[in-house]
């Protein structure tokens, strides 16, 4: 099982992509809209990536809410934005309903709860993404959040270490630098939520911890602040490889992540060429991150909890009326 989650290109699996998985097969999949269309469809499309994938594959969707967001009505429900929550409750049961739409489609993993900062000034790429401009509001909501999530039984992964909030570019578009010198508000969110099972990282280069790499591909960052001065040792998987603030091939770029100290490198694009390319370059998982991976299993499993989605709904709809 190589250390990477790739995207697929469509609403079906595609003779090439079952049989490149079969031979070269992934960690997981991440899916997109243009992946799904509606409940019928996706169950046909899951099924046939369970047939490829190998038993424990991960099966990966951003899902926040607000504008991120890739099960939407009519099928699904929709939810708000962090920004909207405001409170423990409102983000737990969001946490929950979105986990309890995930788990039905068939997902394992949630790429949220997003932990950075909403900062006035900065890219709205975060902006009502982010439960507030606080830190300790922040980590709070983005707690409660992923209590949800593993109440559903998911998998939450916590981005976008060490922190995207502040970034004056959006990085699918172009490489951020965060010149700041004291991150600690950043930082808190992350480190008071050091035990999730997932974290995944950002494509920005902070001059205070690394002067010339990005945290995707910097093991001093991944070494010395995520693992260390945040205190993670879960689960850390790249922010999507495809993105334009990070130049060079993907295969090239997925081998220097890992090399960094990511456990799984992120390439969502599904575009075949770079996909097979990566795959066909990219290591075996380890060891560790095996173990990190059967272990972020484990939580969401003993976590999960039997729950009434309908009544949770009202609960929650009435909430923010």
């Amino acid at each position: 099982m190589k250390a990477a989650i790739v995207g697929i290109a469509g609403p079906e699996l595609r003779a090439e992509e079952a049989a490149l998985f079969r031979t070269q097969p992934p960690a997981g999949v991440i899916l997109f809209a243009r992946n799904i269309q509606d409940r019928r469809q996706l169950a046909a499309l899951m099924a046939g990536l369970r047939r490829v994938l190998p038993p424990d594959a991960v099966f990966m969707v951003d899902q926040e809410g607000g504008r991120v967001a890739r099960l939407r009505p009519p099928h699904w429900r929709a939810h708000p934005p962090a920004a909207a929550l405001g409170t423990l409750r409102r983000a737990w049961l969001s946490g929950a309903l979105i986990g309890l739409d995930c788990a039905e489609a068939g997902f394992n993993t949630v790429a949220a709860p997003v932990l950075d900062l909403r900062v006035p000034g900065a890219h709205d790429v975060i902006g009502d993404r982010a439960f507030a401009e606080d830190a300790a509001t922040v980590a709070r909501l983005g707690r409660a959040f992923a209590e949800g999530l593993l109440a559903a039984g998911m998998q939450p992964v916590g981005k976008h270490a060490p922190g995207h909030g502040r970034a004056r570019v959006d990085s699918h578009q172009a490489l951020p630098t965060v010149a700041a010198n004291h991150l600690d508000a950043d930082l808190a969110p992350f480190a008071r939520n050091a035990d999730l099972p997932w974290m995944m990282t950002a494509h920005i280069v902070y001059p205070a911890f690394d002067p010339g790499l990005p945290a995707t591909l910097s093991p001093a960052i991944i070494e010395q602040i995520i693992r260390r001065r945040i205190g993670f040792q879960g689960v850390l998987v790249t922010d999507d490889l495809a993105m334009r603030a990070l130049a060079g091939e993907p295969a090239d770029l997925a081998i220097q992540a890992l090399a960094a100290g990511c456990d799984l490198a992120l390439y969502c694009s599904g575009a075949y060429a770079p996909t097979e390319a990566l795959l066909a370059r990219c290591p075996p998982v380890s060891d560790l991150a095996g173990q990190r991976l059967a272990r972020a299993r484990t939580k969401a499993a003993r976590r999960r909890l039997e729950l009434d989605a309908e009544a949770l709904a009202r609960e929650r709809d009435r909430s923010l009326t």
